[in-house]
């Protein structure tokens, strides 16, 4: 709470919202052998796959928002789970590319289908994933997300 609001911070129900759907999410693609975190990457891998990307590791990163260091634990969890396969990029030995298996398409696939269940639920207050009031509320969301932090401010 700040001095000049008598109700929570907008910073503070974000932090919360994130949370909650963080928890639901993680219980929604538990039965798939996933965390939210997992799902995340494994859907992101999904979507770049489809238009023909195959991404290395700092890549996946910058588009999930997640540390590189977390993308590489990650990224070698689900590769002992079967679901993608990591690979030396032969222009950049430095740097590792990441691919889903066959099995990770599948599972990609029906946690994103799962999500997206999940989502309807969370956003009906708002009428759903396709109303209006859904499309402001993400708007708004993007024009945040996309201010970056300045860590010495």
């Amino acid at each position: 709470m700040s001095n000049g609001s008598p109700g929570p911070t907008p910073g503070f129900l974000v932090w919360r919202l994130a949370n909650k759907w963080r928890v639901a999410v993680d219980r929604a693609v538990a039965p798939l052998g996933l965390t939210h975190a997992q799902y995340s990457l494994v859907a992101s891998l999904y979507g770049m796959q489809r238009t023909g990307e195959r991404p290395n590791q700092r890549q996946l990163a910058d588009h999930t928002g997640l540390e590189a260091l977390y993308v590489s634990k990650l990224a070698r969890a689900l590769e002992a789970a079967g679901l993608v396969e990591r690979a030396r990029d032969p222009r950049d030995p430095r740097a590792v590319r990441i691919a889903l298996t066959e099995q990770g398409q599948t599972v990609a696939r029906q946690a994103i289908a799962v999500v997206q269940d999940l989502l309807q639920r969370l956003l009906e207050p708002l009428g759903g994933l396709d109303a209006a009031r859904t499309r402001a509320f993400t708007d708004e969301l993007t024009t945040l997300l996309d201010v970056p932090l300045d860590p010495s401010a």
